[in-house]
């Protein structure tokens, strides 16, 4: 059996837990694909899965589903980038070659240099051909969180003229979601630190809000709608404020909401837009796949703009 690179995570705990191995290169079974992965990336769902540290009203089915004491997939993380290397007898959609992007959902293991996947959606991944005009370790940041903003921002029917607020607008889903908001035509506003503002304008932000400063709005500001891209653990009198703001008939929605949907569908409309220019990947740090441990170690902390990205080949 041929050998890869992978990290395994021996068992919830910090970053250490994290061991770069020797391990078997998985073969395609007849409906998959083999994916020789170019670029990863570091995930705050990453962080979850391999800490396990939450609140406990979500650390108990967490841990029912990944693991009780570790990983059942002991190659954990969700995204990937690279190119097909070799195709199952019955693969369709793809051709040895292909350029692909996608989230690996439970099926977790892109912290390798291969990854297997089917060719249609589930629970354990979705697949679709990555953009043209961007490299791979910027396709990750494209999939992470344009598939979480354009899922919860398709809940707001966002009509042009109408006013958002994006509440964690320098993290990976909220420069995807101001982004798409700004290309529907609404007018923008966004929330994050003060080293971020510049940033967050210009991406496309017509007002922002630095939370470390302000926790109240003003009198009379309301919005269409708000979408909390930062999840509702993080809690402030900021964010109160913000829900109060809500226009009559408007839309909060948390990226907490319910679980990210895996659909290449949505995967290749990101492609179609970020190929027009109207989506730009923001790509805080990129580190060497020997260096993913201090990879987690920043993004733990809890202050990325953006995406962090791992170039593994």
């Amino acid at each position: 059996m041929e050998k890869m690179k992978a990290f395994i995570c021996t068992k919830y705990g910090p970053p250490e837990v994290l061991q770069l191995r020797e391990v078997e290169k998985p073969l395609p079974k007849d409906n998959e694909v083999l994916i020789k992965i170019y670029a990863t990336a570091v995930t705050a769902s990453d962080i979850f899965i391999r800490s396990s540290q939450l609140p406990i009203q979500f650390l108990i089915p967490m841990r029912l589903m990944l693991g009780l004491t570790k990983p059942r997939k002991s190659i954990i993380g969700l995204v990937l980038a690279g190119e097909i290397e070799s195709i199952g007898k019955n693969v369709k959609r793809f051709r040895i070659g292909d350029q692909v992007y996608g989230l690996t959902g439970f099926g977790l293991g892109a912290y390798a240099e291969y990854k297997c996947m089917k060719e249609t959606d589930s629970t354990h991944g979705c697949l679709a051909i990555k953009p043209a005009n961007i490299s791979y370790e910027e396709a990750t940041v494209v999939i992470y969180g344009g598939l979480l903003a354009f899922q919860y921002m398709e809940k707001g029917n966002i009509q042009r003229g109408q006013k958002v607020l994006i509440y964690g607008a320098s993290g990976t889903s909220g420069t995807t979601a101001i982004q798409l908001a700004k290309y529907l035509g609404a007018k923008v506003t966004g929330v994050c630190s003060t080293t971020n503002l510049e940033m967050v304008k210009s991406l496309g932000a017509e007002a922002v809000i630095d939370y470390t400063k302000e926790d109240t709005l003003n009198p009379g500001v309301q919005y269409d709608f708000i979408l909390d891209a930062v999840g509702k653990i993080k809690t402030s009198k900021l964010k109160d404020a913000c829900k109060k703001a809500l226009a009559p008939g408007g839309k909060y929605v948390s990226i907490d909401d319910g679980s990210l949907k895996l659909d290449s569908k949505r995967l290749a409309l990101i492609k179609e837009l970020v190929e027009a220019g109207h989506i730009k990947p923001v790509v805080d740090r990129c580190y060497q796949f020997e260096e993913i441990v201090e990879a987690h170690r920043y993004v733990g902390k809890g202050h990325k703009k953006g995406g962090v990205v791992i170039k593994v080949k």
